[in-house]
């Protein structure tokens, strides 16, 4: 029985400590708890009340379409991957639609992007997952790389917990 509870207690020891590691494959994340960073102010403002981390969010409110550019990566150096892009968007009274978009951009052949359409949000809606991917062939090194939330109508949107992965293609 002894035997029993202690092989228990390490798993349960190994499953917290695989709980807290980051993951491998994040390049870099934006958790949203202050302005800090932020590309675009104009007409975003930190919101610490409506949040889906606990750390507050970013709310846009917009009469018309608007790209809003949230963060820029640099140089990551990374190829020959999936690059994927996600975050949390929750709306109120959109009339069109919002969703993630990633640009990437590489010397001396201009700006790529990736979007998140299959997941569009309009209307009202609670906190909803997105995520768009953009896939690195082998010699495909991005220079910067910009992660963007587009509304292309008139509402509400917020945004939080924003990350950048590398997954194998």
């Amino acid at each position: 029985m002894r035997a029993m509870r202690v092989c228990c207690c390490v798993c349960v020891s190994m499953c917290w400590g695989c709980a807290k590691e980051p993951a491998s494959n994040e390049l870099q994340s934006f958790p949203i708890d202050s302005m800090d960073g932020l590309l675009t102010s104009t007409g975003v403002v930190f919101d610490p009340e409506i949040t889906a981390d606990q750390n507050g969010s970013l709310r846009i409110e917009t009469p018309q379409r608007i790209t809003v550019a949230l963060y820029e990566t640099g140089d990551l150096d990374v190829e020959d991957a999936l690059l994927v892009y996600r975050g949390k968007l929750r709306s109120r009274n959109l009339e069109g639609k919002a969703y993630l978009e990633m640009v990437c951009h590489f010397a001396g052949k201009g700006d790529f992007f990736s979007r998140a359409l299959d997941r569009a949000m309009s209307g009202d809606t609670g906190w909803t997952a997105q995520e768009t991917p953009f896939s690195l062939k082998p010699g495909e090194n991005p220079d910067n790389i910009k992660l963007n939330v587009v509304i292309d109508g008139s509402g509400v949107v917020w945004i939080d917990d924003l990350h950048l992965f590398k997954e194998p293609r």
